[in-house]
């Protein structure tokens, strides 16, 4: 039910592998958009997704990164392997505004063998496509990008095929901007009244892809929490380091951050304590400056536990 998307950047990538047990075993489906020319690393983490026989999407039309322009080469070298023959897989085809019916056509028509999902990303001609579609049978799902796929254009994809909503939850800014805490979705628990299948998100990146963030002025851990008082509607914390007026002494304030969060979690029982949050605490306690990267991967693992969670616990 739950289609986190993810771009294929480094750590987004190691954190796939890293819990493709999780991910298989909650029955969620990360969307994957390659964002580098060097396949290596996406296909250590398809073959962990594929050895824990974890179900995913991959895109294999990018529209960021390195391969935005020529998906040729990951379309052979990919789909040449155990990845190609895997019966968990769906190739992800993203219809944005440049995208033409015949350009889906001939895609369709060369990989007719495998099972399509398309992505709803500013395309403009839903009653043509829908059309087109009816004499398609490899089409296994609709992946709506919320912003980009109102609900007027929705409507021409309800015919029983699944289909999925993908809302952007975070609201990105420059980190010393951040409130210390503001909403971030209901989707999780009001998806089927958007007569949706299922639900994804951007998790704690958001939908604007940027290859580097630049220098930090300020650090800032995001988390994610359910708040039982309300429904189980989840808002999202910052903490922000103190100092802020230059890019200096990234590890210093990163504990600055590290200390604020590891305060509020003894006092704020909402925050479930994830594997991310035990690895923040032990961070704490060796005061440790892992790097900007790694920072973001457990603020992502901890979206990505709390969701399994929040699921396992009304399968309980």
């Amino acid at each position: 039910m739950y289609y986190p998307y993810f771009r294929g950047k480094q750590n987004e990538l190691i954190l796939l592998r890293e819990k493709a047990d999780l991910i298989a075993r909650s029955n969620f489906t990360p969307i994957i958009e390659p964002v580098k020319s060097n396949l290596r690393p996406i296909k250590k983490c398809l073959s962990a997704l594929i050895e824990a026989n974890a179900s995913f999407v991959l895109i294999v039309n990018p529209k960021c990164g390195d391969l935005k322009e020529d998906n040729e080469e990951l379309l052979n070298n990919l789909l040449s392997d155990e990845i190609g023959k895997y019966n968990n897989l769906v190739l992800g085809y993203i219809l944005d505004e440049n995208t033409t019916i015949d350009n889906f056509l001939a895609f369709n028509k060369k990989y007719s063998n495998f099972n399509i999902g398309l992505v709803h990303a500013g395309f403009s001609s839903g009653p043509e496509l829908s059309g087109v579609l009816e004499k398609t049978d490899n089409i296994k799902a609709h992946y709506f990008i919320e912003k980009h796929a109102q609900k007027r254009y929705r409507k021409n994809f309800n015919n029983g095929t699944k289909r999925i909503l993908i809302r952007d939850g975070f609201s990105k800014r420059s980190n010393r901007e951040y409130p210390k805490v503001e909403h971030f979705s209901e989707l999780h628990i009001m998806y089927e009244e958007e007569s949706m299948d299922g639900f994804g998100d951007f998790s704690i990146t958001g939908d604007d892809y940027s290859e580097s963030g630049g220098p930090a002025y300020a650090v800032a851990i995001h988390l994610t929490y359910l708040d039982k008082n309300d429904e189980n509607d989840m808002s999202i914390k910052h903490y922000v380091s103190d100092r802020n007026n230059s890019p200096a002494d990234p590890g210093g304030k990163f504990l600055e951050a590290l200390n604020k969060l590891v305060f509020d979690i003894e006092k704020d029982n909402r925050i479930f304590k994830s594997q991310a949050i035990r690895e923040f605490k032990n961070l704490h306690e060796k005061m440790h400056y892992p790097g900007l990267g790694s920072i973001k991967k457990l603020s992502m693992q901890h979206h990505l536990e709390l969701i399994a969670d929040f699921f396992d616990g009304i399968k309980r």
